[in-house]
């Protein structure tokens, strides 16, 4: 089952991955804290000018896909499954 959500959180930690991109490793989330363990697949989409970051992340139990602008940092909870 796969939640839909498309909306707005505030990423507290980040990391960095084997190729030193940005990774979040830490979100809050309708009050709650939720620590990444694990990252999976992850894209970079271009559209004209603007460029989007597409992350698959897990807590060990529900997977989150998170978007970034890649301008200053603001990032979309697009779905947990």
């Amino acid at each position: 089952m796969k939640n839909l959500l498309n909306v707005p959180v505030n990423i507290i930690s980040m990391g960095f991955g084997r190729d030193l991109r940005a990774i979040p490793r830490r979100m809050e989330f309708e009050g709650q804290q939720i620590d990444f363990v694990d990252n999976g697949l992850s894209t970079t989409i271009r559209h004209g000018d603007r460029i989007a970051q597409i992350l698959a992340l897990t807590d060990g139990q529900r997977t989150f896909r998170l978007r970034s602008d890649n301008h200053g940092g603001s990032w979309t909870l697009l779905s947990i499954a």
